[in-house]
């Protein structure tokens, strides 16, 4: 994808503790395929955080969003920043690229992810289409100047966290680890609180990614996630590993009223584990930041 087919807009600059955070957006062309094998073509919406302070060239890190489990939420969606996240990632050196997906919001298009009826669930190739955004937005910010182009980490949250896994089975070039807040597909919490959808399909596609991942991972979950509940976020763990898979699992006991929003809502909480797990693979912060 050529360089000079992205359309940049800069938003603004923030002051970040010992860093000024600077807000990007990019609209990107993609091109996809939905569960049916049609192709989709457009461009999504990305944003882009970092700091010119930090040394160069800067890893860079792929930010996925979650899924609302109705239409109207998933349309109203506003452009997916995670500010706080992004600001704690830009700190430790990242170029940080939030993408808001196919059929989201501000990005609009089809709902490419539907894995269809609850009895009847075909989660990998929406978790496939997902992946496939997701390496096109590392290819488009390893063409900045200020990127590595052999260092990066992929996270994401919810649908973004298994996201997150599809990815580390495809174990692109240039990925050095994966990072999985409570991901999973299927669940409703006002209409089916802990109990999501195909829960036994959702624990085969886990296995399968297990087969062919080989970066390392880390897993984020809590004990009160209304998606997916306690147990169900171990036995995926567990047939991730059993497949092959490298991941440490973190499970917090019950946050607040819903677990699954951990990310957004206590970010001191994760934040720790997820700085031992970058550190741990050579993402090291800023003696500053430390």
């Amino acid at each position: 994808m050529a360089w000079k087919t992205l359309v940049w807009l800069t938003l603004l600059v923030l002051p970040c503790a010992q860093a000024r955070l600077h807000e990007e957006q990019i609209d990107l062309p993609v091109k996809v395929n939905d569960a049916y094998g049609k192709a989709v073509e457009q461009t999504i919406k990305v944003t882009v955080f970092h700091d010119d302070a930090n040394p160069r060239p800067a890893p860079v890190l792929v930010l996925s969003h979650g899924r609302a489990p109705d239409a109207e939420g998933r349309a109203g969606m506003n452009r997916a920043r995670y500010l706080d996240a992004s600001k704690f990632l830009v700190q430790r050196g990242f170029i940080v690229a939030v993408l808001t997906r196919i059929g989201y919001g501000v990005s609009g298009g089809p709902d490419i992810e539907d894995s269809g009826p609850c009895n009847a669930k075909r989660y990998p190739p929406g978790y496939a289409a997902a992946a496939e955004q997701t390496l096109a937005v590392l290819a488009a910010m390893r063409q900045r100047p200020d990127a590595a182009h052999d260092r990066a980490v992929v996270m994401g949250q919810s649908y973004g966290g298994a996201t997150a896994v599809a990815v580390a089975a495809l174990n692109p070039p240039g990925v050095q680890a994966s990072i999985n807040f409570a991901g999973g597909g299927g669940g409703n919490p006002k209409t089916q609180p802990q109990r999501p959808c195909a829960p036994q399909a959702l624990e085969r596609m886990f296995a399968g990614y297990g087969k062919t991942a080989r970066m390392p991972m880390l897993w984020i979950y809590t004990e009160n996630d209304r998606y997916f509940g306690a147990e169900l976020p171990r036995q995926w763990h567990a047939a991730y590993v059993a497949a092959g898979g490298q991941a440490r699992m973190v499970q917090f006991p019950p946050q607040g009223d819903d677990g699954h929003l951990l990310f957004s809502r206590f970010p001191q909480l994760w934040q720790p584990q997820v700085a031992e797990f970058l550190d741990a693979q050579g993402f090291h912060a800023t003696d500053e930041d430390k």
